[in-house]
């Protein structure tokens, strides 16, 4: 039976995230450690082949495309950027210690957004509907092998509403520059939308993730 894959693959460190700032929407750059150590992923183990490449529109993912797969086109899909933050964007959960709505966000942030930022709940529903629209275009098209570089939260999510098998959201974890692969099934998919998750990528052994970095994925 015909099945498809997808490289779901985590964009490459930003200086920001590492000090601990929570960036979502804006539009930030690789570092320079966040570059070599992609640089050296793609030389010490390789990343699969894809027949399309998808790609978050903001930089550090793009970059991290033109590093892990250079001289390929990039078909960039809007919804599957990260979160916006809000009034947020670049501050540290010190920085936002003692704010109301920090602490309402903590709690419950499917229903209690940043301000102008957006609630988990129509993040978590943007970038399924980005996802799917790549699957089925990816199954239209007939495109067996296909790559999506995208962030950490993202990824963690959309594994969590359609991995098998089933796991919490911090259970799908990874490191910067590395990620899942999946295979989709035209029949499970159109019955239960859900994929499988049969691999990690690169094929290779994997560091632990930092739970601390992961925490504020980017």
């Amino acid at each position: 039976m015909q099945s498809y894959t997808l490289y779901l693959i985590r964009h490459g460190a930003v200086e920001e995230t590492l000090r601990g700032h929570y960036i979502g929407s804006t539009d930030v750059h690789l570092s320079e450690k966040g570059r070599r150590s992609l640089q050296t992923i793609r030389d010490d183990f390789g990343y699969p082949q894809a027949e399309r490449l998808y790609s978050s529109p903001l930089s550090r993912c793009t970059e991290t495309c033109g590093i892990i797969y250079p001289n390929r086109d990039i078909q960039t899909v809007g919804a599957i950027s990260e979160c916006d933050f809000g009034d947020w964007e670049g501050k540290s959960a010190a920085d936002l210690a003692g704010d109301p709505a920090f602490a309402a966000w903590l709690q419950n942030s499917d229903q209690s957004p940043p301000p102008h930022g957006e609630t988990g709940k129509a993040f978590a529903r943007r970038i399924c509907k980005g996802f799917e629209q790549i699957v089925r275009e990816v199954m239209t098209e007939n495109i067996r092998t296909a790559a999506v570089v995208t962030h950490g939260g993202i990824i963690m999510t959309l594994l969590s509403v359609y991995g098998i098998p089933q796991a919490e959201s911090h259970q799908w974890r990874m490191d910067n520059g590395y990620g899942f692969a999946l295979r989709i099934t035209p029949s499970l998919w159109s019955r239960d939308k859900v994929a499988e998750v049969f691999d990690t990528v690169p094929f290779a052994p994997k560091p632990a993730a930092n739970s601390e970095e992961m925490q504020f994925f980017g």
